[in-house]
Order: structure tokens, then sequence, then C-alpha cells
């Protein structure tokens, strides 16, 4: 059964009208990911806000009166695509204003190539899309907390406590993805699965 990427209302109100194209690990790095959000959940204080199970981003946009049409150029693009390798490599942070802990991914060539090819399909539309970089500045990730509440100096604590490497390196394939949106304050998605296999 799906499990929800977000669940706390003042999060789905914060998302209303966007969408998202995520791939769900649900292998070893699914595991390593809710080992290190558990161990980190329980080092902060209660109130801080974060993804309820483990995605990686690929895109956001915000369509909502053209999700039909989104929805069409996913599946465009997740037809022509191979499954995706993910590799887990460190804990890692995003530094403020974000102040998010993360899992960093390795760039696998997969992975790569998948951003880069969506990349190309979307530099023909007009879909508004949401904190897009190119493929150089982009870091693969999974977020595992979301500390920009916290003082400068908690955050700080947090994020040397935080940081360092995956000896094992966790990695499995992805062979689907997901394309999530909210509306009415609720989570939607749909699975779309990869084409070549």
């Amino acid at each position: 059964m799906r499990r929800p990427i977000m669940t706390s209302p003042a999060q789905l109100a914060s998302l209303e009208g966007q969408q998202y194209l995520v791939l769900r690990p649900t292998g070893a790095v699914a595991t390593e990911y809710r080992a290190i959000q558990r161990d980190t959940l329980a080092s902060v204080e209660a109130s801080l806000t974060f993804p309820h199970t483990e995605h990686v981003t690929l895109r956001g946009f915000a369509e909502p009166e053209r999700r039909e049409e989104l929805t069409a150029t996913i599946r465009t693009w997740a037809a022509r695509q191979h499954p995706i390798t993910v590799t887990a490599e460190a804990v890692d942070t995003f530094p403020a204003p974000w102040q998010i802990v993360i899992l960093r991914l390795t760039r696998t060539r997969t992975l790569v190539s998948a951003y880069a090819t969506l990349t190309d399909l979307l530099v023909d539309t007009d879909f508004r899309r949401l904190g897009e970089l190119d493929l150089e500045d982009w870091t693969f990730h999974l977020s595992v907390l979301y500390g920009k509440t916290l003082a400068t100096e908690a955050w700080a604590e947090l994020d040397r406590a935080a940081r360092r490497p995956l000896p094992a390196l966790p990695t499995e394939t992805v062979t689907e993805a997901e394309l999530v949106w909210y509306q009415d304050g609720i989570e939607h998605a749909e699975v779309i699965p990869f084409g070549l296999r």
C-alpha cells in the first residue's frame, strides 16, 4: 500500500496546487533512509517537519489547471526511460536558508541520464517549473528533515552531527516514477512505470 509523502496539514497546505515527479526507493536505499531519519528525529525537537516516506524529487511543477497535460508529458518521458540506479553515498545538508538534512545520492549514469532526458523534453513546453536547476548544479537526494525553523545555533549543531559518509553505499534499482500532486489539502499520486527494461 502506498504511503503518503507528506501528512501534516501545514505541509499539505503549503504544497496546494503543486505537482512533483519523484522516484520512490523501496529496497536498500529506503532501509538506510528510514534508519537515518529515525535517528535524526530522535535527536531534535518534536516540532520539526519531515517527509513521511522516502522519495527522490526529479522535478516540481505548479500546473493545477493543466495536470492532465503534464501527466501526459511525464508518461512520454517514462515510456522511454530505463530503470534508474540509486546509490546513497552520504548524510549531508542544505545550509541556511533551507536547513534541510538530506541523504545524498551518487550521480549514477542512469540517474543523471533520466534528469537530462527529462530536461530535454521539458524545454519544448511552457510548464511552470519549481526550483529547477541545471543538471550540473542539481544535488540528487532524499530529504530527511526540514530544519528551517531551528535557531542558528541549533541548526549548526544538527548540521555538524548529521553529516557523514555511508561506507556501505546502499544501492537499488527503481523501475517506475510517481507523479504526486496536492489538491484540496490531499496528496494524490499516479505510478508511471518505465517503458524500457
